[in-house]
């Protein structure tokens, strides 16, 4: 199957090098958004020897270049350029949205759909899987379920975009900057998702209200991190809240936590002994309670180099090309495709 990465950032050079180890899949071109790296052979961009594809930023020659499917991984997505893919004919795979949009919020991508006779898969880790996919594919083993969780405990320091985590995360700034900040409303775009395909995949009560919160926690000595130094007073870790009720009854929680590390905090929030994890909570009968370790760095200097939780990202999106590529047009979530599954290593094929 053909495949076009659309943008080079952390998630994109990752989904690169899954695309190339992929038995179904070719990459066939590459779009970027820097006009430094147009015209680059792919290689160049990954620091590898050359791969014969070429990057671009011209959009008109990705449109026109044929091809199944595109991982679409900028920073920020943008509705008419997805839309403009699929009426292209292109499945478009995508970590950065269309999770389990409402109908109205989807119906400009559907019809795009329609038009190109393409499907539409939002996918991922946080949101996009531990959110939502993995909390449903644990309720399977109860009943009588009440509440469902899931939950990211890392240390930012380890996420390698410096401007992101400054300007747009807001560490390092005054808290009221971050409360004020654009964070909670970009992530909620697609957490929100994440708790309504809970409340409805699992049956809870259409009247669930969905609210969200957000608490800063400040540095009390000076901080080293990747991004500088965080004065005392300032942001050094953020926590977002998506809870869903059914009257008092908390029935969904979703949150991350994210901490320039465990020392000098006000409030003295820690990761606890488990550390750095991701987690899934099914209470009903019987309960369940996960803990996944891996998908973050053993140190920062590890982070920055490669950060498993990028990776992962990026190949769940990859796995994911094959089964929509395979699925009816239209916008596919998690309840219409089969278990998706990733490939043995290509010395054990």
């Amino acid at each position: 199957m053909r495949v076009i990465q659309w943008a080079t950032g952390g998630v994109g050079r990752a989904a690169i090098e899954g695309i190339l180890q992929h038995p179904e899949l070719d990459l066939v071109g590459c779009w970027v958004h820097s006009a430094d790296k147009h015209g680059l052979d792919v290689g160049e961009i990954l620091g590898t020897d050359p791969i014969g594809v070429r990057a671009t930023s011209s959009v008109e020659e990705i449109l026109a270049l044929p091809a199944d499917a595109v991982l679409y991984a900028p920073l920020i997505p943008d509705r008419d350029q997805v839309a403009a893919l699929l009426r292209a004919g292109k499945n478009v795979v995508t970590p950065v949205g269309w999770f389990y949009p409402t109908e109205k919020d989807g119906a400009p991508l559907a019809a795009a759909c329609a038009e190109g006779g393409s499907t539409l898969h939002g996918t991922g880790i946080n949101p996009g899987g531990i959110t939502e996919l993995h909390p449903l594919m644990f309720s399977a083993l109860s009943s009588s379920v009440t509440f469902v969780r899931g939950e990211e405990f890392s240390d930012i320091r380890t996420y390698n975009a410096p401007d992101v985590v400054r300007h747009i995360m807001m560490f390092g700034g005054p808290p009221e900057e971050a409360m004020g900040g654009p964070m909670l409303g970009l992530l909620s775009g697609g957490f929100v998702q994440s708790v309504r395909m809970c409340l409805d995949a699992l049956g809870f009560s259409r009247d669930a209200e969905i609210r969200t919160s957000q608490e800063v926690a400040v540095a009390t000595a000076p901080i080293q991190t990747p991004i500088g130094v965080i004065e005392p007073g300032r942001v050094a870790g953020q926590r977002f809240v998506w809870e869903a009720f059914v009257r008092d009854a908390c029935v969904v929680r979703i949150a991350v936590n994210w901490l320039m590390g465990e020392e000098h905090l006000e409030p003295a929030w820690t990761f606890g002994p488990q550390g750095e994890r991701f987690e899934v909570e099914v209470r009903g009968d019987p309960n369940t309670f996960v803990t996944i370790k891996g998908w973050q760095p053993e140190t920062v200097e590890e982070g920055l180099v490669r950060n498993p939780g990028v990776v992962a990202t990026a190949l769940h999106c990859v796995n994911s090309i094959p089964y929509v590529v395979a699925a009816e047009p239209g916008i596919r979530t998690y309840l219409d495709l089969p278990l998706i599954a990733g490939r043995a290593h290509p010395d054990l094929r």
